[in-house]
């Protein structure tokens, strides 16, 4: 396939995957755009909350930051003090710690660090930038809490959270000699543009069978309220992504967010910033999740995880500003 940017990666579609794509699409394509703001809250936690709980990580509630959630924590750790911070999805209307935290759980058991999901505060009864805000504040109280090293993570409008919040704990870094940057970002699926300009919001509209650009509208709705989406805090396509650590990107050839993904991606890596992508053939928006379901969800985890202990255990190559 040609892509307008290229990939580190195309994983195409296995046989076996291939069976399960379909019968998902069969179920939920009748869905899709149906059901949005906090209407969907319940039946959003109970689909994510669905991964299956991984051997050996227990689960702690915390507030770190001053913000609620869960830390997930494996028995068996690399590095006491790394850490990494898990931005949820749910189009910034939906989505809890709770629910995330055995998906989450799964990737602290590959990684072998701590992971904490924080409950930030959803719209519309919290609008932007109260994501934005806890998120941060979650970030600090990792480095308060002794956390030297430390990458953020996220999915889908937490994937856009989470290149937000490193674009901002990066220039507030940038601003304190000798302070510690984010070694690191991962994202799945990110919304990285609220105003919805991406091509593959019409290109793939039909072929992605669970989110519609006019079921986005109304999220960005929601969150933004009065706010212009343009804003690189809300939006961080717009965003000055030069000094980032290096990320990693994952994202479905079928979903209406793609280009959400790969408009990133170009410019992250036209500011010199170390990105790979990955792209995988047909996988649904965020398929990571389907751990134990879709053979692809291994595979993106077990490519998250070499690519986060890589960037987290190996001190000598520290991110820090002199």
């Amino acid at each position: 396939m040609n892509f307008p940017i290229e990939p580190t990666e195309f994983q195409a579609l296995t046989p076996a995957d291939r069976v399960v794509v379909s019968q998902m699409r069969q179920n939920l394509n009748q869905y899709k755009g149906l059901l949005g703001g906090p209407a969907m809250r319940e039946q959003f936690d109970a689909l994510i909350a669905a991964a299956p709980a991984p051997a050996e990580v227990t689960y702690d509630a915390a507030t770190v930051g001053g913000v609620a959630g869960w830390w997930c924590r494996p028995v068996t750790q690399r590095a006491t003090d790394s850490a990494v911070l898990y931005l949820h999805g749910g189009a910034y209307v939906a989505g809890s710690a709770t629910a995330y935290r055995h998906f989450v759980g799964q990737l602290a058991a590959r990684v072998g660090a701590d992971i904490f999901v924080p409950d930030y505060r959803l719209a519309p009864e919290h609008p932007f930038p109260a994501a934005v805000e806890d998120a941060q504040a979650a970030y600090q109280g990792l480095l308060t809490a002794g956390r030297q090293h430390i990458a953020i993570c996220g999915d889908s409008a937490g994937g856009g959270l989470a290149l937000t919040t490193l674009a901002l704990v990066t220039a507030e870094a940038a601003r304190t000699p000798g302070a510690q940057l984010p070694r690191a970002g991962v994202v799945f699926s990110p919304w990285t543009d609220l105003a919805l300009a991406s091509p593959s919001m019409q290109t793939k509209a039909e072929a992605d069978f669970l989110v519609t650009k006019d079921w986005l509208a109304q999220q960005a709705t929601y969150y933004l309220q009065s706010h212009a989406p343009h804003d690189p805090n809300a939006s961080p396509v717009y965003g000055r992504l030069a000094g980032l650590p290096p990320l990693q990107v994952h994202v479905g050839t079928d979903e209406v967010l793609r280009d959400d993904s790969l408009r990133y991606v170009a410019q992250a890596r036209a500011a010199g910033v170390s990105v790979e992508l990955y792209m995988w053939e047909e996988m649904p928006h965020v398929f990571a999740v389907n751990i134990g379901i879709l053979q692809a969800a291994e595979q993106a985890l077990l490519r998250v995880s070499a690519f986060l202990s890589k960037n987290l255990m190996h001190a000598a190559t520290t991110h820090v500003l002199s």
